[in-house]
């Protein structure tokens, strides 16, 4: 069917190692260099390079190295890949509730080249763009032949392709996750860190190696923004008024897509109880307890109005039992469950079997009578909340309504409560985000628009450390443990107004708007750790090709965001530092000249250049030591008094 359109293009598809021709099976992963199409005449293409992996509500932020990224994509290219495309490059924001999974978190940023707020991540990005153009270096000799493979070690080999009209490049890569590697390739030694790819795009000189980087690390910050308090009004979704007219009744538990047709995340499951006056509990005696099987995703318990507790499943157990004891009383008891789904299914098949909502089994244990099942009663079903019904997000939703002001609630945080605000949109462009660590679970709506869902689930993980060798698997560089998975909520610029922003949110476990904030995101600081002998592209031109000419020493480039300088420099030392980003320290040898050179060159300035040679810092603080400059810098608002638009070579 797909053929017949006859788009005149070709049809590929990924994951599908069965796809007929003329249709191109393709590849998605962190590495595909073991991937070969179906046929020998389909070219081999990377739908999905993996540059990071989504969060879950509740999980930890995943990082992937920029190192064994761009060793993913220097080992498929070398052994004959024809395309690389990024999933994602550019990471972005499940606003709304377009957030699947279940329990994937509104922000998908998939820690990318390019982050969820349009800003680059450094140095994924600007890694990435020197590895690209070393392959490009390499394209002529890479279009015209297969490979020539010689091993050059046990873990070590050489991929070599030429052309007839002379052109050559080669990939020298190392396997060993644990030892750097010194090979001889042409009659000629090359220092291979582990786990790395250097490329040679004429046989001779490594213009690039995957573990060596040589551009910034930026640190990013959220900032306080100029924008005053909110003045915050509250309206409480009362769990004992219920709406009754829309409602349907049925025997037994039902399904919730299939009732709310994915109308709400919200579907209430009510039923009532009658408790005699005789039952021990009543009496002294230790109160029954009530059993809930869900599906998933959430659930908040509501007995006779009042919460009585609330449990989740996870992206990886959807389903979860409820137990908690509950205050019945003597006569008619109201038994509300408020279902909460959390995304629908995004991977996976046969997505009609995958179930949400409560099924059972509902009980009572406790009572006189032993297990009261109440599963097969008539149950009472209202999609959606009362909020949602009476359009409480938009512009011109709540006339109706009577809004409390904050300072007349109970300052007591409540359950099921809408909370408005209005806000100006603050100076500048930097990219917005509302700090939403005050409050517990729900969802945003900025001038009638969904910003998206917000929990701050607690991240749960293994966040120690992240050595870059070694296979990539989402549970390897873990980030954020033991705080909220998601704090920040991304709002577009695009869609503020000047003035009078209605900030709309809906709290289902309660929370303190109070301290919400909108913030801006920008560099707080940038790094670069570069050593003396660091391969260069510049080092290598086509006039002098294969010949070694003289060397050109390498430079750190330091950039701050637009509107930024740089105010400060944190730490600078030539010589042998040690530590990384945000924690260097002067190491046995240091040239004492280092922070005035460095200072010099950069403070005041966007950006600067900083030459790695002995004569730039006064002398050799080691001879025949392999030495490195590194350099942190902080970056700062441009004050009209600093602003200098040139820089230093």
């Amino acid at each position: 069917m797909a053929i017949e359109t006859e788009t005149g293009v070709p049809w590929v598809m990924c994951k599908e190692q069965d796809a007929p021709d003329p249709v191109i099976n393709t590849c998605n992963g962190f590495y595909c260099d073991s991937f070969q199409p179906n046929k020998p005449y389909k070219p081999t293409m990377w739908t999905e390079a993996w540059s990071g992996w989504f969060s879950e509500f509740g999980g930890p932020l995943h990082h992937r190295p920029a190192e064994d990224l761009a060793f993913a994509v220097a080992r498929f290219i070398q052994k004959g890949g024809s395309f690389v495309n990024y999933y994602m490059y550019h990471g972005g924001t499940n606003f709304g509730r377009t957030a699947g999974g279940p329990f994937i978190t509104t922000s998908y940023d998939y820690d990318a080249p390019i982050d969820e707020y349009g800003l680059i991540r450094q140095p994924k990005y600007g890694h990435l763009k020197e590895l690209h153009r070393a392959i490009k270096m390499c394209e002529r000799a890479l279009v015209s032949a297969d490979p020539i493979v010689t091993s050059l070690g046990d873990l070590q080999q050489a991929y070599m392709y030429t052309s007839e009209s002379g052109d050559c490049a080669a990939f020298l890569s190392n396997y060993d996750t644990k030892s750097a590697a010194r090979v001889l390739f042409n009659n000629m030694h090359y220092n291979l860190p582990p786990w790395s790819i250097s490329i040679l795009p004429d046989c001779r000189n490594a213009v690039f190696n995957t573990a060596k980087v040589g551009v910034q690390t930026s640190q990013m910050q959220m900032l306080p923004t100029n924008s005053e308090t909110f003045s915050w009004e509250s309206y409480d979704e009362d769990p004992s008024s219920l709406d009754y007219s829309s409602a349907i009744t049925a025997d037994g538990l039902l399904e919730q897509i299939n009732v709310t047709r994915d109308a709400s995340d919200y579907l209430w499951y009510i039923t009532s109880v009658d408790i005699g006056s005789s039952e021990s509990f009543l009496h002294g005696g230790e109160l029954p307890t009530l059993i809930v099987q869900s599906t998933g995703h959430a659930v908040h318990v509501f007995i006779n109005g009042q919460l009585s507790g609330s449990a989740f499943g996870t992206r990886q157990n959807r389903r979860f039992m409820y137990t908690g004891k509950v205050n019945l009383r003597a006569g008619t008891n109201k038994i509300a469950l408020l279902s909460v789904a959390v995304g629908l299914p995004n991977v996976g098949g046969h997505y009609e079997t995958w179930n949400t909502g409560i099924l059972g089994p509902v009980a009572l244990h406790g009572l006189d009578q032993g297990k009261w099942d109440l599963s097969r009663q008539k149950w009472t079903y209202q999609v959606g909340l009362k909020g949602e019904a009476m359009d409480l997000v938009s512009p011109n939703g709540f006339s109706s309504v009577e809004w409390m002001a904050a300072s007349l609630v109970a300052q007591k945080p409540e359950p099921l409560r809408w909370h408005k605000a209005y806000f100006n949109a603050p100076e500048g462009d930097e990219p917005l985000a509302l700090d939403m660590v005050s409050m517990g679970k729900g969802q945003i709506w900025i001038n009638g628009q969904s910003i998206g869902r917000y929990w701050t689930a607690y991240a749960h993980g293994d966040c120690n450390g992240c050595n870059y060798a070694g296979t990539f698997r989402p549970p390897k560089c873990q980030l954020g443990c033991g705080q909220p998975t998601q704090r920040w909520y991304h709002v577009p610029r695009s869609w503020l107004k000047p003035t009078q922003n209605l900030l709309v949110l809906f709290e289902e476990l309660g929370g303190d708007p109070t301290r919400i904030s909108l913030v801006k995101r920008s560099v707080s600081s940038v790094c670069a750790d570069v050593t003396e002998y660091h391969p260069n592209i510049k080092n290598w031109q086509i006039e002098s090709y294969g010949k070694a000419q003289q060397f050109r020493r390498p430079k750190v480039h330091l950039r701050c965001s637009p509107g930024q300088s740089i105010s400060f420099i944190k730490f600078a030392s030539f010589g042998t530092p040690l530590g990384t980003c945000g924690s260097y320290q002067q190491g046995p040898c240091h040239a004492p000249a280092s922070y005035a050179i460095v200072e010099k060159k950069c403070v005041g300035k966007q950006r600067c250049v900083v030459t790695i040679a002995n004569s730039n810092f006064g002398q050799d603080p080691c001879p025949n030591v392999l030495k490195r400059l590194s350099v942190e810098a902080v970056c700062a608002p441009i004050s009209s008094t600093t602003a200098q638009p040139n820089w230093g070579g």
